[in-house]
């Protein structure tokens, strides 16, 4: 008999699930970008925020399904970062509203839950674009509701319709959006989603989505290199023997199956007749194949340095303990400003404070000498979550904070931020940190703060960027043929220029972006990016345009070899 509901203790598997899905395809949710450029970070972001939804729950043990999912909501909604990550904590959220004080979920139910959680990730969005993952939970909900009038009370049927109406509309949205079609991609977070939701049916099912394969055949490298004691022999070979010769008898195999033992140890050969598989751990990798070779011929060879993945795996873990006393000293830190802010909370509150998110220590030092309170690392390829960017808000301690997301995919989390903290929070729409030095500059502590809003937003409206940075992968686009590794340069959000030289594609990206009546041009060149190039790009530049002021800052930002920006 099936099952017909859904209490906490399953709901939180169903989690668990989705979030490892999702994260062993995130790097390939990531490559469906419609820019074939290297910041793609869809399936990053979507799942960091499932992860912080797993570390709100993964201590629980609730069975009350909608206080499970309360919880999961509150941690997807803290550690929710980029438009995608977002979105998703919005789902996640009008899901869990949606079957409020339900201790179980039937199917009626986990229909209201979808149904709230697409409307809730709507309202979250300012110009809802369709194509998108908001389509896609959209038709989920609205296809999921038909099938449960049409056969009530079957959940596990639910389940399938629910997947099976994903990846149905995931697969029209390149002809909604025609950049998807012209790049060969659906869209990326309908595909994070769809992901997580498959995660669930599964774990639904019975079947637990662990977080990394288990090994089912002998030990690999990585299980050798990770044991302890000494390392005897440095080398595993494997390899198969696909054809014997005529002439081999048994004895001519057990006579190699001894000389294996001989040279190393963990030898096996399983099988008389082809395919033998074969391994060894050696410290002769080239006798363990000629021994081989004497029987007949040999195929799908691996050999793998044992030595070398330990030390591998040693710098590793001595890196994950270095970033977890980090992340520790970091909680600690941001506890005792928690508590000075709390003994510091009766002072007056300062009129105004500003918040920055910014990439590359050449921005972050510009921003603190224009006098930014709260510098918010992360931007282009780590975009910050809505915890990191509230905790920002809250340490300036001031009546008015603005907060300058300075990337487009940052802006919808420093709105829910900004929701989730008291007093007067004005975020600025600025898709860029030459936007955000522009806003910053115009800021006036004279001004009331509809004023500043005013004069900061027209300022970073008023600043026109290019970006220099390389193609990850073939494409054409907009008529365009990119070749990976080719140079790109782009202008409100077109790719603009090709090529193959970076000069030569920053020179032509610079006549693009300025426009009859700028007076400055700035040149900020990136951490991959010597400053004496970026000095000679800039003199070209100056002798390009006599009668603009141009300058030459450090920037530091990654990827970019160049943000050009003209006012």
């Amino acid at each position: 008999m099936s099952q017909n509901y859904i209490d906490g203790a399953l709901f939180k598997e169903m989690i668990i699930s989705g979030a490892n899905l999702l994260e062993q395809n995130r790097e390939w949710i990531d490559s469906l970008n419609v820019f074939p450029v290297p910041d793609g970070d869809t399936g990053t972001n979507m799942s960091l925020t499932m992860k912080s939804t797993v570390q709100e729950i993964a201590a629980k043990d609730e069975h009350d399904a909608s206080k499970m999912l309360s919880m999961a909501a509150k941690g997807a909604l803290k550690g929710a970062r980029g438009n995608s990550g977002v979105i998703l904590s919005q789902i996640l959220r009008g899901f869990s509203r949606g079957v409020e004080n339900r201790e179980t979920i039937d199917a009626e139910t986990f229909v209201k839950g979808l149904k709230r959680g697409a409307d809730t990730a709507y309202k979250a969005v300012m110009k809802p674009k369709e194509g998108t993952i908001l389509t896609v939970i959209r038709v989920i909900a609205e296809d999921a509701a038909r099938y449960n009038t049409k056969h009530p009370d079957n959940l596990e049927g639910l389940l399938d319709k629910v997947v099976r109406s994903g990846e149905a509309i995931l697969e029209k949205t390149p002809d909604m959006l025609p950049a998807l079609k012209q790049a060969g991609v659906v869209d990326s977070g309908g595909q994070g989603l769809l992901t997580v939701l498959r995660g669930w049916k599964a774990a639904f099912a019975g079947e637990r989505i662990e977080e990394a394969p288990k090994a089912v055949e002998a030990p690999k490298a990585e299980d050798l290199a990770a044991a302890e004691g000494e390392l005897r022999y440095k080398y595993l070979v494997e390899y198969t023997i696909c054809t014997l010769r005529e002439d081999v008898t048994e004895d001519d195999l057990n006579r190699v199956r001894t000389r294996l033992g001989r040279i190393g140890e963990n030898a096996s050969m399983e099988g008389a007749q082809p395919p033998i598989r074969v391994r060894v751990q050696t410290n002769d990798p080239g006798k363990a194949i000629q021994y081989a070779c004497e029987l007949g011929e040999v195929t799908d060879l691996s050999m793998d340095n044992i030595a070398a993945k330990r030390r591998e795996m040693q710098k590793k873990a001595e890196e994950e303990r270095r970033l977890e006393e980090e992340k520790r000293a970091e909680e600690e830190r941001r506890a005792q400003e928690a508590a000075q802010a709390g003994e510091e909370a009766e002072a007056a509150a300062k009129p105004y404070g500003i918040v920055a998110v910014s990439i590359g220590e050449g921005f972050s030092s510009i921003f603190n000498d224009l006098g930014v309170d709260v510098i918010v690392e992360g931007g282009q390829t780590m975009n910050p979550s809505i915890e990191d960017i509230r905790w920002a808000i809250e340490k300036v301690h001031a009546q008015t904070v603005f907060v300058l997301p300075n990337n487009s995919n940052v802006i919808l989390a420093a709105s829910q931020a900004a929701e989730l903290t008291d007093g007067n929070v004005i975020v600025l729409p600025t898709k860029n940190t030459a936007m955000g030095v522009g806003a910053v500059v115009a800021f006036n502590p004279d001004a009331t703060p509809e004023e500043n809003r005013e004069a900061m937003t027209a300022a970073a409206e008023q600043v026109k960027t290019g970006q220099i940075t390389f193609a990850v992968r073939d494409t054409v686009f907009e008529d365009k043929e990119i070749r990976e590794g080719d140079i790109i340069g782009i202008h409100n959000g077109r790719i603009e220029v090709v090529g193959s030289d970076i000069h030569e594609v920053a020179l032509k990206l610079v006549e693009t972006v300025v426009e009859e009546g700028d007076s400055l041009i700035t040149i900020y060149y990136g951490q991959d990016t010597e400053e004496e190039a970026a000095r000679a790009f800039g003199d070209e530049v100056a002798a390009l345009f006599p009668d603009l002021d141009v300058e030459v800052q450090y920037g530091g930002q990654p990827l970019y070899y160049y943000l050009i920006s003209a006012e």
